[in-house]
C-alpha cells in the first residue's frame, strides 16, 4: 500500500511511539489489574467500554451500523477473539509473567503462517519458513521446558497453554477475516468486535461465577488506573493511531509493532513488576522475535489483511 501523503516526522514518529509503547505496556496494565479483578470480568469491563466508545464515536460521524449479516459475523470474530483470545491471556497473567505472555503472543504470525501452509494454501513451506517455525517453537520450549537448565522456573504449564489457544485462535479469527462479511469501516468494525466480545465476556464471566463475592469497593485506585489505561490508551488512543499509520505509511513498516511490542513488555515487567530477566527468558524472548522478523519478512503468494479487532497482537 502506498503512502497516501507525507505528514510531519514528528506525527509519524509519534504515532509509532504509541503503538509501540501503549500497546507493549498493556501487558503490565493487565496484570495489574487481574491481580484484584477476575480475569474475565476485568475483560469484559475493558472491551464493552472501549467498544461502545469506539461504536457511538462513528454512528455521530456517520458510520452506518453493522448490517445483520455483519453482526453475525461481528459475533463469530469476537468469540474467536475475545473469548478465546484475550479472555485466555487475562486468565493466564494470573499464572504467567506479562512480558512472557507477550512473547507467547507474539507466537500470532507462526500460526498464521502454519495455517496458510496447511489450511488456505496461500504459503509453500520453504526453508526459509521452516527455520523460521522451528526457532519460534524452539523459544516457546524454552520458556515452558521443566528439563533445561537456564535459571529461572519454567512458565505454569496451564497459563502457557492457555496463551498458545489464545495465539491459534486470533491466526484462525485472521482467516475467517478474509471470508465473512464485515463492516467496510475498520474502526466500526472494531468498535463493533470490542463491543460483542465485552458482551461474550461478561457471559462468560457470570456462567463461571466471577460475581460471586467480588466487591467493587475492594478494588485499589491502581487496578481502576490499569483498567482506564487499557479503555483509553490501549484500545482508543493507540488503535487510533494504528488506523491513522495504515493510511501513511506500508503496511509492512506498521506491522514492526509484532516484534517491539514483546521486548517493550518484558522491560516493563522487568523494570516496573520485578519479573524475572534470566537466560532463560532472554533465549526464548529472542527465538520467538527472531522466527517473528523472519516469518513477517517472507513474501507471501497472497496479501495478509489486517485483522479488524483490535488490530494485531495488541491486548
Amino acid at each position: 500500500m502506498e503512502a497516501k501523503s507525507h505528514p510531519p516526522t514528528w506525527q509519524t514518529l509519534l504515532a509509532f511511539s504509541m503503538i509501540y509503547f501503549i500497546w507493549g505496556s498493556t501487558f503490565f496494565a493487565i496484570r495489574v489489574g487481574v491481580a484484584e479483578v477476575p480475569p474475565f470480568l476485568f475483560a469484559a469491563m475493558r472491551f464493552l467500554a472501549a467498544g461502545l466508545v469506539l461504536y457511538i464515536w462513528m454512528l455521530a460521524h456517520g458510520v452506518p451500523s453493522p448490517r445483520i449479516r455483519e453482526w453475525l459475523s461481528v459475533f463469530a470474530i469476537a468469540v474467536l477473539i475475545f473469548v478465546f483470545d484475550y479472555g485466555l491471556v487475562f486468565w493466564a497473567e494470573q499464572r504467567v509473567p506479562s512480558g512472557i505472555a507477550a512473547v507467547m503472543l507474539a507466537m500470532i504470525p507462526v500460526f498464521m503462517s502454519l495455517s496458510e501452509i496447511t489450511i488456505l494454501r496461500t504459503q509453500r513451506l520453504t526453508p526459509r519458513l521452516a527455520f523460521a517455525l522451528l526457532v519460534g517453537i524452539g523459544g516457546v520450549s524454552v520458556l515452558v521446558s521443566n528439563s533445561l537448565n537456564l535459571g529461572g522456573a519454567p512458565i505454569e504449564r496451564s497459563g502457557a497453554v492457555a496463551l498458545i489457544v489464545a495465539a491459534i485462535s486470533w491466526s484462525i479469527a485472521s482467516a475467517l477475516s478474509r471470508k465473512l462479511p464485515l463492516p467496510g469501516s475498520k474502526v466500526m468494525s472494531s468498535g463493533a468486535q470490542m463491543l460483542a466480545g465485552g458482551v461474550l465476556l461478561a457471559l462468560v464471566s457470570i456462567s463461571l461465577g466471577e460475581f460471586r463475592g467480588f466487591q467493587l469497593r475492594t478494588v485499589s485506585r491502581g487496578a481502576w488506573f490499569a483498567l482506564v489505561y487499557l479503555i483509553v490508551a490501549g484500545s482508543i488512543v493507540a488503535y487510533t493511531a494504528y488506523v491513522w499509520l495504515l493510511h501513511h505509511e506500508a503496511p509492512t513498516k506498521v506491522g514492526t509493532y509484532a516484534y517491539v511490542n514483546p521486548v517493550i513488555a518484558v522491560l516493563i515487567g522487568y523494570f516496573l513488576g520485578g519479573e524475572a530477566l534470566g537466560p532463560r527468558t532472554v533465549l526464548g524472548t529472542l527465538s520467538v522475535l527472531v522466527s517473528v522478523v523472519v516469518i513477517t519478512t517472507t513474501p507471501s503468494n497472497k496479501k495478509t489483511p489486517v485483522v479488524t479487532a483490535a488490530a494485531e497482537g495488541e491486548v
